[in-house]
């Protein structure tokens, strides 16, 4: 089994949240990105997943990515803490596949037989002690599964087409069938086949993502080989007075690119996939997935009053017990 101690955490918190602008606008009269929001409570939703992720994976090893436009909002979130995680901060947003693979390359140079799970920063999630188990068993699969980058999969309750969706195939590992092989991978279908992948017995991608740093790595080269090459390349120049400079070159010669639309779809070959288990997942993209949470929590905060979106039926996925 892999070393817990091998284990690190990406946790993405570079985007605009642009959808929940109006909400946060309502909340804070600014324009704050939403990870950064105090939006189910006292924590921000950067601090919540933080504070998941440390249940399994020490904030030594865990990297904050996040944007030097973002540096402020960072900057607030670790006053005073005590154990921050390591803060990367990218010159522009490049994407998600950007933020992923510099940071899966930081950590690979500094530990090159590490274990990574990725996560976003904007999830609603119960049962987080049963989640990041999960975690640690998929970091463990990577054993037996080298050459493969295993997502992990929401039991979907509705056709969603915002979200991405995974076909999966047979059984990959034998250890209890906890990942499978995955057929197809679609990142935001149209609402007919979304109707298509539910019925068809798909799960949602939860956009969370457990790997060997070798596998991502040698993914991303196979997907995005000149993005890959220019990150690769900055291993040179780390610790040296030419830093900064390179890794802003290289990211302005970089096109943006999504992590599941440009490294995920393209090659299902290359994925596995676990279903959640005992843990209900949510991604907390737009006021109305906010609002549904809330109401599932039975907790109604004063903004709530402010925003006129009526609670989706079910964007939630439950896993079954």
């Amino acid at each position: 089994m892999a070393d817990p101690r091998a284990l690190w955490a990406i946790v993405l918190a570079g985007g605009e949240g642009v959808r929940l602008r109006p909400l946060v606008r309502w909340m804070l009269g600014e324009e704050r990105p939403k990870q950064f929001v105090k939006l189910l409570g006292p924590r921000s939703l950067l601090r919540q997943t933080l504070d998941r992720v440390a249940l399994g994976i020490s904030p030594d090893r865990t990297v904050v990515v996040t944007v030097r436009q973002h540096i402020g909002y960072v900057a607030e979130e670790f006053t005073g803490d005590p154990r921050p995680p390591y803060v990367l901060a990218q010159p522009e947003d490049r994407g998600t596949a950007a933020a992923i693979l510099y940071a899966a390359q930081r950590i690979a140079w500094r530990d090159p037989t590490a274990a990574i799970a990725v996560f976003p920063s904007d999830h609603f999630i119960l049962g987080e002690a049963t989640f990041m188990a999960r975690v640690q068993e998929l970091a463990a699969a990577g054993d037996r599964l080298p050459d493969r980058v295993v997502l992990v999969g929401g039991q979907p309750t509705s056709p969603e087409s915002e979200y991405g969706w995974i076909e999966p195939g047979s059984p990959l590992d034998d250890h209890n069938g906890v990942v499978s092989a995955v057929r197809r991978f679609w990142e935001k279908p149209s609402e007919a086949e979304a109707q298509a992948c539910l019925t068809g017995g798909c799960l949602w991608n939860t956009a969370i993502a457990v790997a060997p740093a070798r596998a991502l790595l040698e993914l991303g080269a196979r997907a995005l080989p000149d993005m890959s090459g220019r990150l690769a390349g900055l291993e040179r120049f780390l610790d040296t007075d030419r830093e900064v400079t390179a890794v802003q070159d290289a990211y302005a010669s970089m096109s943006r690119a999504s992590f599941s639309r440009a490294i995920l779809e393209p090659h299902p070959e290359y994925l596995g996939v676990s279903s959640l288990a005992r843990v209900t997942w949510c991604d907390l993209g737009s006021p109305r997935r906010v609002l549904h949470v809330l109401a599932r929590m039975r907790v109604r905060p004063a903004w709530a009053d402010l925003v006129d979106a009526p609670v989706p039926p079910a964007r939630v996925a439950v896993a079954s017990r």
